[in-house]
């Protein structure tokens, strides 16, 4: 795999470079290789996260497998009480008021019915699995304390949405990263491209 020449390579840290075979493209973020996995054509196509960028303009980079790009990730709070699982859900929506999350990420606080159940209510909080470190870490540098009991990964996420319940609160949270995702038609339009940004 031979990588292009990037100027200002301090701004690539954390994007993604693909490798579409004949050719390797640098400056992709995490939802744009998702967007080019979709496509037949480069579902055999390699990633790497671009993990540190060298001023001289090495760049190191860490492979990252194809089904992490496909897969939901999430953590889910649970609560006994209605109040504190709204309140922990206020909680989050708060931070990230203050300090947005890495990824866009689904919020929700959900009544599961079963008043005996540790876990009649939820907050979850849904993010594609590639972000589980840097979410964790958000979360940890903002000070969350939600939940009773908390819990999860992929695993959770189907549980989740195969379990009957009544949503209380829906929220879409947003990242104010320093790379913005282009649209799909942006994406393959310009795959040729062996710099992205």
């Amino acid at each position: 795999m031979k990588l292009p020449s990037v100027t200002g390579p301090e701004h690539y840290a954390g994007l993604y470079a693909f490798d579409f075979g004949d050719w390797t493209s640098v400056g992709y973020t995490a939802e744009e290789i998702a967007l080019l996995y979709e496509r037949e054509q480069y579902q055999h196509g390699k990633v790497f996260k671009i993990v540190r960028a060298g001023p001289d303009g090495a760049l190191e980079l860490q492979g990252v497998a194809r089904e992490r790009f496909l897969l939901e990730s999430g953590l889910f709070f649970h609560r006994l009480a209605q109040t504190a699982a709204l309140a922990d859900c206020a909680a989050l929506r708060h931070l990230a008021e203050i300090t947005p999350p890495p990824c866009r990420a689904k919020l929700q606080c959900a009544d599961y019915g079963a008043p005996a159940e540790r876990d009649r209510y939820v907050v979850a909080l849904i993010y594609p699995a590639e972000y589980e470190a840097a979410v964790s870490q958000w979360l940890l540098a903002g000070r969350y304390t939600g939940g009773d009991l908390v819990e999860g990964g992929p695993s959770h996420v189907t549980n989740y949405y195969e379990t009957e319940k009544t949503l209380l609160e829906r929220h879409q949270l947003w990242s104010a990263g320093s790379h913005e995702t282009r649209t799909a038609d942006e994406v393959y339009a310009s795959v040729r491209r062996t710099v992205q940004r």
